[in-house]
């Protein structure tokens, strides 16, 4: 059988659910969903902080304004009964505000529960050495994209291929330190094409390393995006935080992981059923007849008999199965093999085959005369 070309793969347009992007142009599409189901999340749980802050504050004011009116009741006579509704009211109050400070101090934990992210990450006060402010540019179109990333490849594709493959952090970091051209979208691009070439030609755990530096790169432009500044000025910033993190932190960053590399061997997956697909196409038309016909498709179209005829390439016995048939039958059948090749008059005897064919068929109708 002649082997798959894999090299074609890289052009094959996969679409899906999340988006019908180009996997070679638009990386961030990859992670766009989860980002946004995160944001929605946290803004959810800033409104939720921001109702338990406008509640106690109004308790208090409340409380507040009703402890000036019992002062000002104890200074008077002969209002004992207003004083006592105003002190059974101040106690109400007071409960209340308890159980505020008590869902204020539930959601400042839980606050500190939550898992460090790449939108956490972009914070103002992580850190103070934010330069290099990124101006607002245009987006590029698909073919701009295309383009560009092209001509980075071509001159960093060696030093892209070494960045994948490295395991410490501290080695990434002084990796783009030294080459701090590498940190842009075009790597990102290019390591996701590379993981999904490594587990088209199942080649896994390479593509899980690949994909650790991928998720690497990608919060760091996530990073930059969020504090608006070149992506070369604040990875140090990403090594920093991921170096020092807790176990929550990590789990945030292999969740990330995990679902990259899901989605990689989906990818993988769509692409090596499309490339045999094609595949068995191309080895179709390269079997088919004169007459246009595949002969795989028309031998298992034949009855047993006749099948059984071209196994044993008993020329008599397909003869005498064809004498027994339907003339109509037999002569679409015969023209269906002829049309496909499974069966090839000799060359120049085409009309002597023919004659027989005819004359082979007429026999049980003379015997009937």
């Amino acid at each position: 059988m002649s082997r798959i070309d894999y090299s074609v793969w890289d052009h094959i347009e996969v679409s899906d659910d999340e988006d019908d992007t180009h996997p070679n142009i638009d990386t961030p599409s990859l992670f766009r969903w989860r980002h946004q189901a995160r944001v929605e999340r946290m803004e959810e749980f800033q409104k939720k902080g921001e109702d338990l802050k406008k509640g106690l504050a109004e308790c208090r004011r409340k409380l507040t304004e009703l402890q000036t009116k019992i002062q000002d009741l104890n200074l008077s006579d002969g209002v004992k009964a207003e004083l006592t509704k105003y002190q059974a009211d101040e106690k109400k109050l007071k409960k209340e505000e308890r159980d505020w400070e008590k869902k204020l101090d539930e959601y400042y934990r839980e606050e500190k529960k939550m898992p460090w992210n790449v939108d956490t990450l972009s914070k103002e006060g992580f850190s103070k050495s934010i330069v290099n402010i990124k101006p607002e540019t245009s987006e590029d179109t698909e073919e701009e994209k295309e383009k560009k990333h092209k001509t980075f490849v071509e001159k960093h594709e060696k030093q892209i291929k070494h960045f994948g493959m490295l395991r410490r952090w501290d080695d990434s970091q002084k990796y783009l330190s030294d080459n701090p051209h590498l940190v842009c979208e075009e790597t990102a691009n290019y390591l996701v094409i590379m993981c999904i070439d490594l587990e088209v030609e199942e080649k896994h755990a390479l593509m899980e390393q690949v994909a650790h530096q991928t998720i690497v790169m990608q919060f760091i432009l996530e990073l930059a995006k969020s504090l608006k500044v070149d992506p070369r000025g604040c990875f140090r910033q990403f090594f920093a935080k991921i170096k020092t993190a807790d176990q929550q932190y990590q789990d945030a960053f292999n969740d990330e992981l995990e679902a990259f590399k899901e989605r990689v061997r989906g990818r993988a997956k769509i692409r090596i059923e499309k490339a045999l697909k094609e595949y068995e196409e191309e080895e179709r038309q390269k079997r088919l007849g004169p007459g246009g016909l595949d002969p795989v498709e028309v031998y298992e179209s034949l009855p047993a008999e006749m099948q059984k005829c071209f196994d044993e390439k008993d020329i008599q016995m397909l003869q005498e199965v064809i004498s027994k048939m339907d003339p109509t039958e037999a002569k679409h059948h015969m023209k269906r093999c002829i049309d496909s090749g499974l069966w090839v008059p000799n060359s120049g005897e085409g009309k002597e085959e023919e004659g027989t064919y005819e004359e082979v068929k007429r026999e049980p109708e003379e015997t009937k005369e």
